[in-house]
């Protein structure tokens, strides 16, 4: 009965172990940061990208998007931040934003062809702070223009 009761204790103890580190792995992975982001009446899940490296990834790591994911860029001050396409595998709509306004909309940015394709270089017309990238299509389908009020929680 005693040895039950200790093989017991150990495979608790071992899956409270393994518990642990996937969860550390899946925050080193995700940054550790999702939050939500409202469009006209549209919530989004977004992953959040404050640090350097985190923005340089991007969603480059990603084979795609569901349609109401997406990828918040903070940056410490607005200016006009430019965006390319390196790596990505999917196309996407850029909203570039100040403070919780839309200050432009770049429609279905494309992924390049090939590693040696010139890449586009996206800017917004006027100076932003952060940047939330989605699915392509979804500017479209959800009226997301210059001027639209974002609404993200927790940031």
């Amino acid at each position: 009965m005693l040895l039950i009761k200790e093989n017991v204790r150990l495979l608790l103890g071992a899956i409270v172990v393994l518990f642990a580190v996937v969860l550390i792995i899946t925050l080193l992975v995700t940054g550790g940061k999702t939050t939500t982001a409202q469009i006209n009446n549209q919530t989004f899940k977004v992953e959040v990208a404050k640090t350097e490296t985190e923005r340089q990834i991007g969603l480059s790591d990603k084979e795609n998007l569901s349609a109401d994911q997406g990828m918040l860029f903070v940056f410490d001050s607005p200016d006009y931040h430019s965006f390319w396409m390196k790596d990505m595998k999917f196309p996407i709509d850029i909203i570039y934003l100040s403070g919780e306004k839309v200050v432009t909309v770049v429609e279905n940015a494309e992924p390049p062809i090939s590693p040696n394709e010139n890449l586009v270089i996206y800017q917004p017309e006027e100076k932003a702070d952060r940047v939330l990238e989605v699915s392509a299509g979804t500017a479209q389908k959800y009226k997301i223009t210059k001027g639209s009020v974002v609404k993200v929680k927790n940031l």
